[in-house]
């Protein structure tokens, strides 16, 4: 079994509906389980600014899936919620995020471990830390240190 964290995030739609569901299903996975969810963190959009603001949080997963079987059944999830993939950064009802799978480094068409932009997104790193206050991000350094970098990114917590 491996520790892996995944990142959920949904703004269209009932956004604290849709994240309390996919946690379920994440639950539910073949070989895995949900062993702790953040808090829930509302913050500003990325990229594409013309958009409501974003439900977060992190779930730590255990699970006996590789990488990419489970990258797949995170999609599907995705897809169960009506996920649409229009543009970059568009608004969506669910994205479910692979961000760390153990220590892997991974650097796939598919896959990207860990997540290529987690260490610059406070509305990834501060539900991570409260998860684990001593987790790093391979390659990048402590989570906390990241956080700090991250500058005055709006995010609150909302439960």
């Amino acid at each position: 079994m491996t520790v892996a964290y995944v990142g959920l995030g949904a703004n269209i739609g009932e956004p604290r509906r849709q994240l309390q569901e996919a946690l379920r299903e994440l639950d539910a996975l073949p070989e895995t389980r949900v062993t702790a969810t953040s808090g829930f963190y509302r913050s500003a959009p990325v990229g594409y600014l013309d958009q409501p603001e974003f439900l977060n949080a992190v779930a730590e997963l255990d699970t006996g899936l590789a990488p990419l079987p489970l990258l797949e059944n995170l999609e599907n999830i995705e897809k169960h919620h009506g996920r649409e993939r229009s543009f970059a950064n568009a608004p969506r009802t669910l994205d479910l995020d692979l961000l760390l799978y153990g220590d892997s480094a991974l650097d796939s068409p598919r896959l990207t471990l860990p997540h290529p932009r987690m260490h610059e997104r406070a509305f990834v790193l501060l539900p991570l830390l409260e998860l684990d206050p001593e987790i790093s991000v391979p390659g990048k350094g402590k989570a906390s240190a990241l956080l700090s970098a991250c500058g005055a990114q709006k995010i609150e917590r909302t439960g």
